[in-house]
Parts: structure tokens; sequence; C-alpha cells
């Protein structure tokens, strides 16, 4: 064939005088080049976008179903939530409420007296408020055996109404240490013990704002 002998006789120095059908072919290899060069770059950069396309997706619709899941549990999980309020606010109202605060305090040195522990100190302090409950420090010494303040501790837990009793920088040591038979086991309790009451809705409502309301 005359293209293929017009091929085989090219002259690479003379590109100019090749045949015009020879140079119509590089033409259009040249352009197929090209065209597929920039095709396969074209192509290699959107399947990355597409790739991160997809990742992104899988991300929103793991996302999507979490979100999906609470929606679902919402009406239950508030529920539970209405429930365990219910719960903390009956909890609350076992404790101590502000006028049998006095009455509490007389029945806790009363139970002491009972128990046969010698109260040399029981100063109760003022009241702290907290988000919804107040304590109220006492200040204590106390002399008594371990019998005795194991009787008081069950006395206590025996009130009509809940008492907390926490400690805070209490000590407990022998009456007598140099004694030698020990004070015969009195022991001496001294520090701060809290107990707590209940706020009621008067005490927890937010306090007006200056000139809430004024005209």
């Amino acid at each position: 064939m005359k293209f293929l002998d017009d091929l085989r006789n090219l002259d690479r120095h003379n590109v100019g005088g090749w045949p015009k059908s020879v140079k119509m072919f590089f033409t259009g290899l040249v352009f197929v080049v090209v065209l597929l060069g920039g095709w396969y770059f074209q192509i290699s950069t959107q399947q990355d976008d597409l790739e991160q396309a997809e990742a992104q997706e899988e991300s929103l619709k793991a996302e999507f179903s979490k979100k999906q899941a609470k929606a679902a549990n919402l009406e239950a999980l508030e529920q539970q939530l209405a429930d365990m309020q219910d719960m903390l606010r009956t909890l609350l109202r076992q404790l101590p409420s502000r006028t049998e605060m006095p009455e509490l305090l007389i029945d806790i040195s009363q139970t002491a007296l009972a128990s046969g522990i010698e109260t040399e100190l029981f100063q109760p302090g003022p009241e702290t408020p907290k988000d919804f409950y107040a304590e109220k420090p006492i200040t204590l010494r106390m002399v008594g055996t371990y019998h005795q303040f194991g009787t008081f501790i069950s006395g206590v837990a025996s009130l009509p109404r809940v008492v907390i009793l926490t400690l805070h920088d209490v000590s407990l040591s022998p009456k007598d240490k140099d004694s030698k038979n020990g004070g015969a086991g009195q022991l001496v309790l001294q520090g701060t013990v809290k107990t707590y009451r209940y706020l009621e809705d008067d005490e927890t409502a937010k306090p007006a704002t200056p000139g809430q309301g004024a005209k």
C-alpha cells in the first residue's frame, strides 16, 4: 500500500516534505493522545472526588442512623427522665423540712443523751443553701464508748425523718491516752457533722431582678 510505503520512506529531518496523508495521520494521532490524556486526568480527579463523596455519604448515613435511633427513643427517654425526677422529688420530701429542722436537732441531741453519750458541745451553725437542699453544720464534742456510739447511730437512723449525717474533720480518740485503762473505754468524738433538709418551693424560686415588674 502506498500509505505504508510513505511511512517507511519518511525523512525525519524533513517533516515539511512528508506526504499530506502521513501529516494528517500523525496530526490525528497527536489529537487522540492529547484527548485520551486529558480524559484520563479529568476522570482520575473526578474519581478521587467520588471516593471522598462516598466516604462522606457513609459518615452521614451512620450519623443519621444514630440520630434516628435517638429520635425513636426520645419519648421513652423523656418518660424515664420524668420518672427519675419524680423519684428524686419523693426522696427529697423524705428529708426534714424547714419547720422540722429545729425539732430534728433536738431529736439528735436527745438520742445521744439516751444512748449514754456525754455531749460536751452541740452547736448548730448557719445553713448553706445548695441547688435543691440546704446543709447545716453542727460542731460537736461527745464522749462515750464504741457501744454507745453504735446505739446513737442506730437511734438516729430510726428517727421518723430521713437524717443524713456526714462527717467533716471528725476525729475519734481515747479520752485519757495517758491512763493505764484508757479511760475505761471512753472515746472522744469531736469535729463537724452536717445534716441536710430539702428547700421548699418558695426557697428555690429565683429572686426577681431589680426593677422587674416596675412601670
